[in-house]
């Protein structure tokens, strides 16, 4: 048991490293793309840009209907019955070009009505009509990394992203560098279109030598079809759960404090979900296929969930920590000093993405188990207490309370998700994954508590709590991980030198 433990903590910190890696490089080369755009174009060009990336998520999000997250479950699930796989793939892929070429016919028509809707007149429409190809691009792009995700072929996966990011950034500048305003919509073609090329090699490199040319009728196509699409319609149920979520607390604190106070919310929300998402983002590539294909062994499937809660809080852990008690710093950086009520917001946040973390590797079993009812209940159950507390306690409390309402909201997300996976799997935690919750959680209390009474203090009292917490998190992924290997060996004579050492998985 120990070494299968082992092995699965060595892939998902594998996994973790490769897609980490590969979106860090995506991020900056999107920074440099922004800022190139920015010198060549002006704020005019940024805005158009942003208006038509925006068309393009809406239109990608309606028309796959959740359908690339659903399939890689699917896909992961049958990934050893190879006929079945290959059927899963072509309806996949049939879908996505049939619904991206409905959605491109759509907003073709309606090109003219929005341009309006978005823009105040029909100058962009024909640029708008174009916006439909490049999200008709993106969703068959989504439909092959669906594949690889789902085969666990991280590596390619992390190459699609790299590659694809360079080779868009590259053609797209020089598209804009010669046609200026009206390129950017061939910027957003070649962005997805060599996505497209990119993932199509791989998986056909993945295919090479698959001899099955198997018939597929209608009747079998949509027997593949209703399960990935009910299932996909929980995530964008879900997804729109909380970005209507969102959307109401905007409301609610642009109407009784101002656009001031919007903008503070709207700060604080961007580094707080810019840093989580990238770390779900990087541990979520192979941990959903992997739970995917075993979640029907209730006991393999605990020991799986076990490990990467206790990953994902061992290596997000510390940096939460250094980001509640130097939350002032990051905001003056990233902002501005006109932006210090956002400060509190963002450290309550923070200490909210402990339990969003520790929650995470839980809400994927009820995904990977097909609970899709479930998913949207508990999804529903973060939204309304946040919406409850913010409507409730704005007047008196004033904008802090939408960190405090966003904290509350995800201890119950906890509860909810935990107790769900419980009844689902008969799941417990092990005492390990209790240790990292509740020491996490201790610790950022501690912060917040001191961040109010002494912000001077809670800045340099951070990082000592933030490296204490990151030595007992190298013991954690060291545990997980064993002595196999030259720097994990190092690692362990280390802590065998300073009379420390590294036993068991029990316990830190």
């Amino acid at each position: 048991m120990m070494m299968q433990d082992s092995s699965n903590s060595r892939g998902l910190l594998r996994s973790m490293l490769i897609i980490g890696s590969a979106q860090s490089v995506n991020i900056l080369l999107s920074i440099l793309r922004l800022k190139i755009l920015a010198l060549l174009l002006g704020p005019a060009g940024i805005g158009l840009l942003g208006i038509f990336t925006n068309l393009q998520q809406i239109i990608v999000n309606g028309a796959s209907l959740g359908m690339s997250s659903s399939g890689v479950r699917q896909i992961a699930a049958n990934r050893k019955d190879i006929e079945r796989r290959y059927l899963i793939c072509r309806v996949l892929l049939s879908a996505h070009l049939i619904q991206g070429t409905v959605a491109l016919v759509i907003v073709w028509l309606l090109r003219e009505y929005i341009a309006i809707w978005f823009t105040g007149d029909n100058t962009y429409s024909t640029e708008i009509g174009i916006v439909g190809c490049s999200a008709l691009f993106a969703l068959l792009a989504t439909a092959h990394t669906a594949l690889l995700q789902g085969m666990r072929e991280i590596s390619m996966l992390g190459r699609v992203t790299v590659i694809g990011a360079c080779a868009s950034t590259f053609f797209g500048v020089v598209a804009v560098w010669y046609i200026g305003m009206n390129g950017l919509v061939w910027f957003l073609i070649i962005q997805a279109g060599t996505n497209l090329v990119v993932a199509v090699y791989y998986t056909t490199k993945l295919n090479r030598g698959n001899t099955y040319k198997l018939a597929l009728n209608t009747k079998d196509a949509w027997a593949y079809w209703k399960p990935m699409a009910r299932m996909g319609a929980a995530f964008m149920v879900g997804t729109l759960t909380t970005v209507g979520c969102v959307f109401l607390v905007r409301g609610f604190v642009t109407n009784e404090l101002g656009l001031d106070a919007a903008g503070y919310f709207a700060a604080s929300w961007g580094v707080s979900f810019t840093y989580v998402g990238f770390l779900l983002g990087a541990m979520g590539a192979d941990y959903y296929p992997r739970l995917s294909e075993v979640i029907y062994n209730n006991e393999t499937a605990t020991r799986l969930i076990n490990d990467q809660a206790q990953l994902s809080l061992a290596i997000g852990g510390p940096v939460l920590i250094l980001l509640i008690g130097w939350a002032p710093w990051v905001i003056s950086l990233l902002y501005a000093s006109d932006f210090t009520p956002a400060v509190e917001l963002l450290q309550w946040q923070t200490a909210g993405n402990i339990f969003k973390i520790a929650s995470w590797s839980l809400s994927y079993a009820v995904i990977a188990g097909a609970h899709a009812r479930v998913f949207v209940l508990i999804e529903v159950c973060f939204s309304l207490t946040f919406v409850a507390i913010v409507w409730l306690l704005l007047p008196s409390v004033g904008i802090e309370i939408t960190g405090i309402g966003f904290l509350f909201g995800y201890i119950i997300y906890f509860a909810v998700s935990f107790l769900a996976v419980r009844k689902l799997i008969s799941f417990k935690f092990q005492l390990l994954s209790y240790e990292l919750i509740g020491y996490f959680s201790l610790l950022s209390f501690i912060l917040l508590w001191v961040s109010t009474v002494s912000p001077t203090v809670s800045f340099y009292l951070a990082p000592l709590l933030s490296l204490i917490s990151a030595l007992f998190s190298i013991r954690v992924v060291l545990r997980k991980i064993e002595s196999n290997g030259k720097l994990a060996s190092k690692f362990f004579a280390f802590f065998k030198l300073i009379h420390w050492p590294i036993k068991d998985n029990k316990s830190f």
